[in-house]
């Protein structure tokens, strides 16, 4: 009577042991090949973050008159305080059209290798001008933004005080350059997945390390690695097995319409997976609101493979540890229009 309890003492007693072993053998895999999110923004190359280029980036990147309506802003689209996307299948954008593509997260964009889900913009400071100019999205020129900004004595001042060697420096470009010094401030650090890479085994409980081994385990890691699990390659949309034209749209064919490119057709950006669970709905399309189902269609698309519901429920459990403390952002204060601004353009079609 007495050995029942003895072995089930042994078997707690191995398993107590093993677990950190298994922990740690874990951390040490997921280390290879993820990195943390930093605490503080990166360098980026040809634009220096001073504070006078942040603060100006930040009142531009919530200023709607910008776009020819006076009511679309960066913000819109990429709500900071909506996980950094819009939460609509795709955007509404001048005249209330549709954009064609689900609006992707501000958040950590700066660690993308290229912005778009086609990755048509290397940065950005390029990928801002896009918005601006699209007659879908905000409608509006470079001739017009730089004239209502020029029509407004205090941007022509944070102007000078950002770009400071320039003798005329409100221009286009540098209403961009100003909008990325800002956008690479929205970074999310301290997630607990970033604290598990770092050596806090405990950062993760049981099932949340199941669905990180079978993240790595099940070939995800093949399209959503690096430090933002994503955004740094392109793949096809259906590698394996084409999803229906509700979840891939036949219209639109992905990187094919930049690079003209057979092979890149239905070919997109892999998503970054970095606070996933507050950017539903998920894909280009905007098809998909449950991440149980996206990760389940990723699967058969992507690996050919069907998961189990309980493979599904720990990898979703392992992704909703990426999600990082997300900045705190007050709205700046903006500077009231002139006699010289232009006004703005009637929405309605």
């Amino acid at each position: 009577m007495i050995k029942r309890p003895l072995i089930t003492a042994m078997v707690l007693s191995l398993s107590v042991v093993a677990g950190p072993a298994m922990a740690n053998e874990l951390m040490e895999r997921a280390s290879n090949t993820f990195e943390p999110i930093p605490k503080y923004p990166p360098v980026i190359d040809g634009n220096e973050l001073t504070q006078a280029k942040v603060d100006l980036g930040k009142m531009l990147f919530f200023e709607p008159r910008l776009s020819s309506s006076h009511l679309i802003s960066c913000n819109t689209c990429h709500n900071v305080g909506l996980g950094g996307d819009d939460e609509l299948s795709v955007s509404i954008g001048h005249g209330w059209q549709k954009g064609p593509r689900n609006s992707p997260t501000v958040f950590n964009a700066v660690f993308n290798a290229a912005q778009f889900w086609d990755g048509r913009a290397a940065d950005l400071a390029e990928q801002a001008k896009g918005p601006v100019q699209a007659g879908v999205e905000m409608s509006s020129t470079p001739a017009r933004v730089e004239e209502t900004l020029k029509s407004m004595p205090e941007y022509i001042a944070r102007f000078e005080d950002a770009f400071p060697t320039q003798e005329a420096p409100v221009t286009f470009d540098n209403m961009a350059v100003a909008i990325e010094a800002y956008e690479a401030t929205l970074i999310t650090p301290d997630a607990p997945f970033d604290k598990f890479l770092r050596g806090n085994e405990g950062a993760l409980n049981d099932k949340e390390q199941e669905g990180l081994a079978l993240f790595m385990d099940r070939g995800c890691t093949a399209c959503h690695s690096g430090m933002n699990l994503g955004g740094q390659s392109y793949w096809p949309f259906g590698l394996v097995s084409r999803p229906g034209g509700d979840i891939l749209p036949e219209g639109d064919k992905g990187r094919f319409a930049i690079t003209e490119t057979a092979s890149d057709e239905y070919v997109f950006r892999a998503a970054p997976l970095r606070n996933i669970e507050l950017t539903a709905p998920y894909f280009h399309s905007g098809a998909v609101w449950s991440l149980e189902e996206a990760v389940s269609v990723m699967a058969t698309a992507q690996l050919g493979t069907e998961l189990k519901d309980g493979e599904v429920q720990s990898i979703v459990a392992f992704l909703k540890t990426l999600t990082g403390e997300v900045p705190e952002v007050r709205y700046p204060q903006l500077p009231p229009s002139t006699a010289n601004t232009p006004r703005p353009v009637d929405m309605v079609p």
